[in-house]
């Protein structure tokens, strides 16, 4: 084969997706790292990654002050769902840990049997804590210096926190089982796909629909919710009832809809 001709397969290679093989034993592989890594360095990224997607909830803070507390209701949806992403493309382009990558990532090895139930349960306690903490230090942050400084209005806290817990409990559920099962396909896309650029389009469509749809995510909806709940403008009770719907859901969908479907059928 001369040098044009492999050039011209490496392009033709790399325009396809990759066998679904390749990408399951790949999510294993990423999955495996991370069950190796050290307790502190686990958290300590998921720490990270709960300061980063606290961004998300800043932009759309930011642009919902601008657009009014009288914009007209789907504009406000439109542009906030737009805001969404940014968070993600933070965190997940920065390899920090977050929870709903890994409700579908981490159940991978745990069906091949290469780790235990208890050493799940563990690698999701590290990162749902550490996502918790990182959130409720930015929520702090923003909540009490965002107004001051003038890039938000305070209202902002109380509108963004109705629109997640106005709901019954198994609405929010339901809600969430969503959010996980394209959060853990996103994962899985994420390993199909060869090259940045499409990474990027990934995140930013798929979270865009979460955000769109009112899909409740247990770790941005924690953000969002507990700066209402500093802000005065719902109660912790309110936050709990979120906090576990939109948690098991996240687990639910991401878990059984996305590890357990993906893997039993590629395994068959």
């Amino acid at each position: 084969m001369n040098k044009k001709n492999r050039d011209n397969a490496l392009v033709e290679k790399k325009d396809q997706p990759k066998p679904l093989d390749q990408i399951l034993d790949e999510q294993i592989e990423m999955s495996l790292h991370e069950f190796n890594r050290s307790s502190i360095g686990l958290l300590l990224s998921a720490f990270s990654a709960g300061l980063e997607i606290g961004f998300s909830f800043l932009l759309m803070g930011l642009v919902y002050t601008m657009l009014g507390y009288d914009a007209d209701p789907v504009t406000v949806k439109v542009f906030l769902a737009l805001c969404y992403p940014l968070g993600f493309l933070f965190v997940i382009l920065g390899r920090s840990e977050l929870f709903t990558e890994h409700t579908a990532l981490a159940m991978l090895p745990v069906l091949k049997k290469e780790v235990g139930i208890r050493q799940l349960f563990s690698l999701w306690g590290l990162v749902y804590a550490g996502n918790l903490v990182g959130g409720f230090l930015f929520s702090f942050i923003i909540v009490h210096y965002g107004p001051e400084i003038g890039f938000l209005d305070a209202w902002v806290f109380g509108e963004i926190a109705h629109h997640l817990v106005d709901y019954p409990m198994s609405t929010i559920f339901m809600s969430a089982i969503f959010a996980g099962w394209l959060m853990g396909l996103l994962g899985w896309l994420l390993t199909s796909s060869r090259d940045t650029i499409s990474r990027i389009f990934i995140i930013f469509l798929i979270t865009t629909v979460i955000g769109l749809a009112g899909f409740h995510h247990c770790i941005v909806g924690s953000i969002e919710v507990f700066s209402g709940v500093l802000s005065g403008a719902i109660s912790l009770g309110h936050y709990f009832n979120f906090q576990i719907s939109a948690t098991f859901g996240n687990i639910l969908g991401g878990a059984f809809f996305v590890s357990l479907l993906k893997y039993s059928h590629v395994r068959a």
